[in-house]
């Protein structure tokens, strides 16, 4: 059987043939094995092995051990002049996870199958002899599979390894995780599996903050967001994590914009939009686009006939919210920075064909534009299909190109300390004159910026 024509398989198989040469059992495990038997290329190749780490570090030449406590080893290759760094992790047996997150105590172990009990799902819980597949023309024949993961595969299901209710308690994480590896893999939760996490779904509250932001941006950008958000719901996990997003459910919307549903409804179709790989921010900026609707939810009102639902207010107030998530979340200030534009401008779309030519440029040299073009493609295609208003933010983008949308300033504070003006409060008012009369086209030179400029001071 010929290897994979993949950098990362090669570089697996390469600690496995060392190691195995050494006299030590070594087999890819997890989620590699997993997808090669769903017939995809994993992402990743992880070695499992009853060498111990000190052991790991003697055989090969350059590694890292990040996680030397828990029997992780990093070995570094260099395949065609690209560093491949395979995850090396000892067979080992875990005690009492006291903290709902980490085992208080790690047991290195000589026993494959020791091993494999110790981990989460079955789908996950198998190891492929890849020695022995290297010499096979059937994958299936070099699995091994103590746990019934195969079956469970073949069944599409996901469930916890032994005892749920014992998987969960031993790391609460994993209750997100099995809604993620159901969602993307298009897989069902196994039923005890699916009750133990409905039963413990508050408990996912002892999870730092960095760790959920990590698992639900996963299910954002992985593939079926929607599924994924959904199974939130089911499990009870939503309320729990995303109290703000539970609150969307049963807010109505005037049918005339939004025949597709209540707010919910509408932002479980925008994720329906979201491709695996997407970009987190544009994942965040549609989950959260729509925060300040549950707040500002305003009923017809019956003293005026043909008034219709209102959301008076809803984009400032879902900065507030999404704001508030995001600092929970403990997202980095530039990933914030960008979620948070996607939500304050992403009604701006309405006025783009009446905008100033000004306006309408600053509008589209908004940093990563092309993130609020596709939130407003899909906030379109979720609601009443209309994409004239994308049609003409596309089209203008490309027909004016950088130059026109972001060209050399006429005008700096530089020229104003030189023109003999103090700097001050009125200097923003002056460059910010200079530069909408550039970018409408009124003027084309230095010298007509600033005589723009003083004939604003003689005014004042």
């Amino acid at each position: 059987m010929a290897r994979l024509d993949n950098p990362g398989y090669e570089a697996a198989w390469r600690v496995a043939r060392r190691l195995h040469a050494l006299g030590h059992a070594a087999y890819f495990a997890g989620g590699c094995v997993r997808d090669m038997l769903l017939g995809t290329v994993p992402q990743d190749f992880d070695v499992a092995t009853d060498a111990t780490p000190e052991l790991v570090q003697q055989a090969f030449p350059r590694t890292e051990a990040v996680g030397a406590y828990f029997g992780v080893v990093l070995v570094i290759d260099k395949l065609d002049g690209e560093r491949i760094a395979t995850e090396v992790a000892t067979f080992r047996h875990d005690g009492a996870y006291s903290d709902g997150r980490r085992p208080d105590e790690v047991r290195f172990s000589t026993d494959p199958r020791e091993d494999v009990l110790r981990r989460d799902f079955t789908i996950n819980g198998l190891l492929l002899d890849v020695l022995r597949y290297e010499q096979s023309d059937a994958l299936e024949d070099c699995v091994l599979d103590y746990v019934g993961g195969q079956g469970d595969l073949a069944a599409r299901l996901v469930r916890a390894i032994g005892e749920p209710r014992l998987r969960f308690a031993e790391d609460k994480l994993r209750m997100l995780r099995a809604v993620r590896f159901a969602a993307r893999l298009e897989f069902t939760i196994e039923p005890r599996t699916l009750h133990a996490i409905r039963a413990q779904a508050a408990e996912i509250a002892v999870v730092s903050a960095e760790r959920v932001r990590d698992e639900l941006t996963r299910i954002l950008t992985e593939g079926h967001a929607r599924r994924g958000f959904e199974l939130l719901d089911e499990t009870g996990l939503l309320p729990q994590v995303l109290p703000e997003i539970a609150r969307m459910k049963g807010v109505e919307q005037p049918p005339q914009y939004h025949p597709e549903g209540d707010v919910w409804t509408h932002t479980l179709m925008l994720l329906d939009h979201l491709r695996p790989g997407a970009s987190p921010t544009l994942a965040w900026g549609m989950l959260l686009h729509d925060m300040g609707k549950p707040a500002t939810f305003t009923p017809p009102d019956p003293a005026r006939p043909g008034d219709r639902i209102r959301f008076n207010g809803h984009v400032e107030v879902g900065v507030a919210v999404a704001r508030t998530i995001l600092n929970r979340l403990r997202f980095s200030n530039d990933d914030a920075a960008q979620i948070l534009a996607l939500v304050q401008h992403h009604m701006q779309f309405g006025d783009v064909k009446k905008m100033k030519q000004s306006t309408l440029k600053r509008f589209l040299r908004l940093p990563r534009f092309e993130e609020h073009l596709a939130l407003h493609r899909a906030d379109a295609l979720s609601a009443h299909g209309d994409l004239s208003l994308y049609e003409f933010a596309k089209q203008k983008l490309e027909e004016l190109g950088e130059e026109q949308i972001r060209p050399p300033l006429l005008l700096t504070g530089d020229d104003l300390v030189a023109a003999g003006y103090s700097p001050g409060p009125e200097f923003r008012r002056m460059l910010t004159l200079a530069e909408d009369a550039q970018l409408e086209g009124a003027i084309a030179t230095k010298a007509a910026a600033l005589e723009l400029v003083r004939t604003m001071a003689a005014k004042q």
